[in-house]
């Protein structure tokens, strides 16, 4: 297998991740629609291809020396428009900030600039068996140069 044949892990623009997304067949529902729970699936690939992006993906995570895992906490998703079968979308994902063991996390599902759905969620970084943790350092290290700025106090 060379390079080119590796599935995109999309890119970064600024603080911004973008995954480029095609909508199959088995995307859609009934109506020719894209299923709304097929929304949280995209979601979960930018989440997943970010943190791959900055060394700190999933394999890293639990073969680490605190092996570490994430659960959502929240999410809340408005849907604004639909996405049809064969449209190509970018899934933009921002990691805004941790607080303890939570990660703060943006994201839009775009067609053409014009953006389809929208979600705030909220990760929880955890020991395997399920207990909160904070972040590691490996996964800091990997995450803050994406992080919004912390603003200095006035």
């Amino acid at each position: 297998m060379t390079a080119n044949d590796l599935p995109t892990a999309g890119r970064f623009e600024g603080r911004e991740h973008l995954l480029p997304v095609r909508v199959y067949y088995e995307d859609t529902d009934f109506t020719g629609l894209v299923y709304h729970a097929n929304y949280v699936r995209y979601f979960e690939r930018g989440r997943s291809d970010f943190l791959r992006l900055t060394t700190a993906g999933h394999s890293a995570l639990l073969e680490g020396e605190t092996p570490s895992a994430f659960v959502v906490a929240e999410m809340s998703l408005k849907f604004l428009k639909p996405a049809r079968i064969d449209d190509a979308l970018i899934v933009r994902t921002t990691y805004e900030t941790v607080k303890g063991p939570r990660l703060f996390i943006r994201q839009s599902v775009e067609r053409n600039g014009e953006v389809l759905c929208r979600a705030e969620v909220t990760a929880v970084c955890i020991h395997l068996d399920g207990r909160p943790m904070r972040p590691t350092k490996a996964l800091m290290d990997g995450v803050r140069p994406w992080l919004a700025p912390v603003a200095a106090p006035g």
